[in-house]
C-alpha cells in the first residue's frame, strides 16, 4: 500500500476569532489525484496554504512531503509545485522565458535547464508558442505556461488552488489530460475547486463546508454513503409538481432543467413509484420519466443542506 505525502492531524486555522479551519485531518497517498471541495469561503484555499507552508497552523499538526508543516516549511517550499488561478506569469517576457525564469528559481540545474525546459515546452503542447509573449496568451494557453513552470522542477507534489476557475470548457479538459499524465508519471495531485463535475476526474475526494471535513473517500464511496436515487421527469404541470415534491420529506433536491424536472430522494427510497403515486393522486400527469445518474454535486448539496439543517437546529 502507498505511504501518505500529506498527512494532517487536527489541523485548523484562525483569524482573530473567526475559524476558517476547523479539525481538518487528511492522509493523501503517493500518486493520487485528491481533490479538496467546496464553495467559495470554505476554507479550501486556507487549508492548501497551510499544507504548502506559506500560513502556520493554529493548532493541529502536519507533514508534506516528510517535513513537518509547522517547523520545516522551507523545506516544503522546496519540494513542491503550487499553482493558482493568479499564477503570476511576466507578460513582457515570452513563453520559453517564463520556463527558464521558473527553471532558476527552483534551482533545476543549469547543465539540464534547456532540456528540461524543451521537454516541458513538448510535454504542455507549446512548442509553436515559445517565442508568443506571454501577455498576449489567451486564458487557456497562459493555464498552461502556469502549470508549466510550476512543475518545471518535477516535484512530487503539486498543489493547484483553483486552477480551472474563470477557463472554458475546452481548455479545462485539456488541462485535465494534463494533470491525469503528470499523475501517471509519478506526481502527486491535490486541488482545490469548486465545480462539482471536476471532482468525478479525482481518485479521491474531501468535502469541506465552513471549514469542516463532511466527507472523505472515492466518488462512488461518496455517493454511496448518501443514498440517494434520482430521477428526471416531464409533467403537464412542472411547476405544480415542483412545489409538491420540494415539500415531501423523502425528496432531497429538486431542479428545473429545461422541460425536465430532476429530482433526488434520500434514504433509497424509489424516485419512480414514489413519484408517480404523489402526482396521479395531486391531478398531475407525468408524460415521461427515466432514472437520472446520481452525481458527486448531488452528494454535496445534500451534505451541505443537512449541515446547515443542522446549525440552524443548534441556533
Amino acid at each position: 500500500m502507498s505511504e501518505p505525502i500529506i498527512e494532517t492531524r487536527a489541523l485548523s486555522r484562525r483569524f482573530g476569532s473567526f475559524i476558517a479551519v476547523r479539525d481538518v485531518s487528511l492522509s493523501v497517498m503517493r500518486g493520487e489525484i485528491f481533490g479538496v471541495l467546496g464553495p467559495n469561503g470554505a476554507g479550501k484555499s486556507t487549508t492548501i496554504r497551510m499544507l504548502c507552508g506559506i500560513l502556520d497552523p493554529s493548532a493541529g499538526s502536519g507533514k508534506v512531503v516528510g517535513f513537518d508543516i509547522a517547523t520545516e516549511a522551507e523545506r516544503i517550499k522546496e519540494r513542491i509545485g503550487y499553482m493558482t488561478q493568479r499564477f503570476s506569469l511576466y507578460e513582457d517576457l515570452s513563453v520559453v522565458e517564463n520556463l527558464n525564469f521558473y527553471a532558476g528559481i527552483y534551482g533545476v540545474p543549469r547543465a539540464r535547464r534547456k532540456a528540461r525546459v524543451e521537454q516541458v515546452l513538448e510535454q504542455s503542447g507549446l512548442l509553436g508558442r515559445r517565442k508568443q509573449l506571454a501577455g498576449t496568451l489567451s486564458g487557456g494557453w497562459k493555464q498552461r505556461v502556469a502549470l508549466a513552470s510550476s512543475t518545471i522542477h518535477e516535484p512530487p507534489l503539486l498543489f493547484l488552488d483553483e486552477p480551472t476557475a474563470g477557463v472554458d470548457p475546452v481548455s479545462r479538459r485539456e488541462f485535465w489530460e494534463q494533470i491525469h499524465r503528470l499523475a501517471s508519471e509519478g506526481t502527486t495531485v491535490l486541488l482545490t475547486t469548486h465545480y462539482m463535475d471536476e471532482a468525478e476526474r479525482c481518485h479521491r475526494l474531501a468535502f469541506i463546508f465552513r471549514g469542516q471535513l463532511l466527507d472523505v473517500g472515492t466518488p462512488g464511496q461518496i455517493i454511496e454513503r448518501r443514498a440517494l436515487r434520482a430521477l428526471e421527469l416531464e409533467t403537464d404541470k412542472p411547476r405544480e409538481a415542483a412545489e409538491l415534491l420540494r415539500r415531501q420529506p423523502e425528496v432531497d433536491e429538486i431542479a428545473h432543467y429545461g422541460r425536465l424536472l430532476r429530482l433526488t430522494t434520500r434514504g433509497g427510497v424509489d424516485p419512480v413509484t414514489f413519484t408517480a403515486a404523489l402526482l396521479e393522486a395531486n391531478g398531475i400527469v407525468v408524460q415521461s420519466s427515466a432514472p437520472s445518474r446520481v452525481s458527486v454535486e448531488d452528494a454535496f448539496v445534500s451534505m451541505v443542506r443537512e449541515d446547515e439543517a443542522g446549525a440552524a437546529k443548534a441556533a
